[in-house]
């Protein structure tokens, strides 16, 4: 670990650092906790970014520091008390920057947030927690006086991905177009139905927000009393419909299995998560929303699995070239489990309208 030590030396941390260890399960960047020697001197995380994700380091970092500096505004205008552990607090190398650049890798460093943790599993009272908190942050950044840059661009702009559906099947590098007409035809059938989005943003009737682009139950950080501290891995945030936050959670968090299960009997879209989630969403958000950002929410909850429908057959047409697989139809069984998965969202549309009209 000395060259992470000689990579720490170029942050303006306190303490002399005792140990450096592998922390956590991100599949992007690869992290690492640093203990120090004393109590009275804080921990650390350190990361390497991955900039093959995250091409533009210097927007990742400048929409962080934006992020991060509103949110702790935010919280001391509150009177909240412990904020050092409500906001994340990243480190300045000594030319003032956030992240520091050793000739081949980006690095940053952050506070460690003690007697603090995450948790995996999506139960109703955790989907309510994630709803409000995620609510929470988009209103707590809902008039940031700056406006964030693209840290992946059209990474949720659903006539992108469409262009890139078209452009796999036209090119048709694997051969397997023949084999899977029944997806196209589905898919393409809901074109117009599900690129609204952009449509009412064309014509001034949608805003974008920031949002973060990345809500999952295990990017909030709870308390030893199961109380939500704060919501963390914000390299995705970034300028979006409100739509991305709403439907990617609940395209997980709500699937009653796993996306790529090859079984789709299990395959069902929650009602319960969906529920407990829109009620924790609403509570912290309906204040700053707009009518038709709440009319929408069902779309969004059907927007999300047919996106991502929508990429996993376009890996699969292309000869799988970005997703990682186990086996040759890997990807071929995601689609399939996401297109049941939107259809089962599609059942449950008047009913979600229905729980949503009377909630607020």
């Amino acid at each position: 670990m000395k060259n992470l030590e000689s990579i720490l030396k170029n942050f303006l941390i306190k303490g002399e650092v005792k140990e450096i260890t592998p922390f956590g399960n991100g599949l992007i960047n690869d992290t690492f906790k640093v203990s120090t020697h004393t109590p009275t001197t804080p921990d650390y995380i350190l990361q390497k970014i991955n900039h093959h994700v995250f091409q533009n380091v210097e927007t990742l970092q400048h929409n962080i520091r934006l992020v991060t500096t509103h949110l702790r505004e935010k919280l001391l205008e509150r009177g909240e008390k412990d904020v050092e552990r409500k906001a994340l607090t990243f480190i300045d190398t000594e030319d003032g920057k956030n992240y520091w650049f050793d000739g081949e890798n980006y690095w940053r460093v952050m506070l460690f947030i003690p007697n603090a943790k995450t948790f995996e599993a999506v139960t109703p009272e955790y989907a309510y927690y994630a709803g409000k908190a995620f609510g929470n942050f988009q209103y707590m950044l809902s008039d940031l006086p700056e406006k964030l840059g693209d840290t992946i661009p059209n990474f949720h702009n659903m006539e992108y991905r469409l262009v890139e559906l078209k452009e796999a099947i036209q090119k048709d590098k694997a051969n397997r177009v023949k084999d899977v007409s029944f997806f196209i035809d589905e898919l393409l059938k809901r074109e117009q139905q599900m690129c609204q989005a952009e449509e009412l943003h064309r014509k001034g009737k949608l805003e974008k927000r920031v949002c973060h682009c990345d809500t999952k139950v295990n990017n909030m950080m709870f308390d030893s009393n199961g109380e939500v501290l704060c919501v963390i891995d914000l390299d995705t945030v970034m300028p979006n419909f409100i739509f991305s936050d709403y439907g990617d959670f609940l395209r997980t968090g709500a699937n009653k299995t796993s996306e790529d299960d090859p079984n789709l009997d299990k395959v069902s879209f929650d009602m319960d998560i969906f529920k407990s989630f829109t009620k924790g969403y609403l509570e912290s958000a309906s204040i700053f929303l707009t009518p038709i950002e709440i009319k929408y929410l069902p779309f969004a909850a059907s927007l999300f699995p047919y996106m991502q429908c929508v990429r996993f057959l376009t890996d699969y047409i292309n000869g799988d070239t970005y997703y990682k697989i186990q086996y040759p139809d890997h990807n071929l069984v995601r689609t399939k489990n996401q297109f049941k998965l939107l259809q089962s969202v599609e059942a449950n549309l008047e009913q979600m309208e229905k729980y949503i009209t009377n909630s607020i």
